[in-house]
């Protein structure tokens, strides 16, 4: 039986990192650092326009016109309606697509629908 000498070894092992890395869900290789909740995905990604209570009330929120995240306007969208906004982006708004997985989108969708119980 032949062996594998260093090289084809070191061949072989990038070789299965690559299939590794190809195959697994799109979720699991989204660059960032994980966030533990929904609320500091929230702070990290949309409170410096939407402030950390959802109303806008920001000077980029201002500048921008962004939407109260407690408004009834926004609270009547579906969840699927949501992370579409949150996924493609609208207007001003840019897409999260490329930065945030599905779960971290729905986790999004989630806290925003916390402003709505808030009042």
């Amino acid at each position: 039986m032949k062996l594998m000498t260093r090289r084809t070894a070191k061949t072989f092992l990038v070789f299965v990192a690559l299939i590794a890395a190809v195959s697994l869900p799109r979720a699991t290789r989204v660059v960032g650092a994980p966030f533990s909740d929904s609320a500091a995905l929230f702070k990290d990604k949309c409170a410096s326009c939407h402030g950390e209570d959802g109303t806008g009330n920001t000077p980029p929120g201002k500048q921008l016109k962004v939407r109260n995240l407690r408004s009834a306007e926004v609270q009547k969208q579906s969840d699927a309606q949501l992370a579409a906004v949150v996924t493609k982006g609208k207007d001003k708004m840019p897409p999260f697509e490329k930065v945030l997985s599905k779960e971290q989108i729905n986790q999004l969708v989630a806290h925003i629908r916390q402003f709505g119980k808030k009042g």
